[in-house]
């Protein structure tokens, strides 16, 4: 009993360090100003920074400005950042774009930044913190409904605790994050879910939504970044860069929770056989259950469909099925800069519970081989 106790004391522990050091990742950046906003001589120099891998672009924004300032045409600023060429999507956490756009980790990461010309036809407008602030709430609601069936716990949040969750989010602070991130009763998935809460010890008529461990099948929800890469590359470094984002496929496909004979525990692989089916399962997919995309919100009288457009992409149903017709196999699955498709009996919970970012979103980029 006493080792048992010990074992797991252990694999908690080791759990946390996993969580934290999501939380305390970062991607070294190396931010260079565009030429047409250079208005002096010499050029400024590159600015060396770090981004949090669970950050964002934009709330980097105030310290590169500072270094380049000297240097800015006048005007109203309007920052953008690219990668060879791409416009990146401000919406999308730095980790995650990191892993999507460099197949072959690249350290600094070389990014371009720009304070005028705002490509307004490829990215949806940001203002700033405020714009960021907004879209990660807008997440966290969407995260909400599909674990619980509603976004009441999100909605219901006390003005002060939701500036003081924004605010461990945007310092990096987990623990304050933990303390309230708790009581909205999103977590954690635990294998024996289907050990329920009986209906009559739960409150008559309450509107409390139901967490994982009850009676509702639990949902877990993942964002997915289908990226396509040379249908016979051989090596990440040879993968040639996206140019375009219609070459990705960003989808949201809510994984359920369901108990099957003679399974101790859901593995990676199994959990992306039942999300994307069209190349980690040889059923077709058609026969898959209707895709949910961040372009299109989970039907709640208590959400707006708000998240940020890019545009006007084809649905991701289609983009998934456009890219699934020629795609021949899957090259890589990376989850926070860790790459899985040589380990995909990890625990897929566990990924849910310790590998999540702060909206509650698990974040998977697959990079399939197909003819580009």
């Amino acid at each position: 009993m006493a080792a048992l106790a010990r074992d797991i004391g252990d694999a908690a522990a080791w759990s946390e360090e996993a969580a934290r050091r999501v939380w305390g990742g970062a991607v070294p950046l190396h931010v260079h100003l565009h030429d047409a906003d250079v208005t002096a001589l010499p050029p400024p120099p590159p600015f060396l920074t770090l981004g949090p891998r669970i950050g964002y672009l934009p709330l980097l924004v105030p310290i590169i400005k500072a270094h380049f300032s000297s240097t800015l045409p006048p005007g109203v600023d309007t920052v953008w950042f690219e990668y060879k060429g791409l416009p990146l999507k401000w919406y999308i956490p730095i980790g995650v774009l990191f892993d999507l756009l460099c197949a072959d980790p690249e350290r600094p990461w070389n990014l371009i930044v720009h304070f005028r010309g705002y490509p307004a036809e490829i990215l949806s407008p940001c203002e700033g913190e405020d714009s960021v602030k907004w879209s990660y709430n807008n997440s966290l609601k969407e995260a909400g409904f599909i674990i619980t069936g509603n976004s009441k716990n999100v909605m219901n949040m006390s003005q002060a605790d939701q500036a003081a969750m924004w605010e461990s989010v945007r310092k990096g602070d987990m623990d304050s994050y933990t303390n309230i991130s708790t009581r909205l009763k999103l977590g954690p998935f635990e294998e024996d879910w289907s050990v329920a809460t009986s209906s009559a010890e739960r409150q008559q008529g309450s509107d409390e939504p139901e967490s994982p461990g009850s009676v509702k099948p639990c949902r877990v929800p993942v964002r997915l970044y289908v990226r396509r890469v040379q249908e016979d590359l051989e090596y990440l470094e040879d993968a040639i860069a996206v140019s375009d984002w219609e070459s990705v496929s960003y989808i949201n496909r809510p994984f359920e929770i369901q108990k099957e004979e003679g399974i101790s525990y859901i593995t990676l692989a199994r959990a992306l056989e039942t999300l994307l089916p069209e190349f980690f399962s040889s059923k077709p997919a058609t026969e898959t259950q209707p895709v949910e995309t961040a372009d299109s919100p989970p039907d709640d009288s208590d959400i707006t469909p708000r998240t940020p457009r890019d545009g006007d992409p084809a649905p991701a149903s289609q983009r998934g099925a456009d890219l699934a017709k020629n795609a021949t196999e899957v090259k890589l699955v990376r989850v926070q800069g860790i790459d899985l498709e040589n380990n995909m009996d990890v625990p897929f919970l566990w990924m849910a519970n310790y590998l999540k970012n702060p909206e509650c979103y698990l974040h998977v980029c697959v990079y399939v081989g197909s003819e580009i």
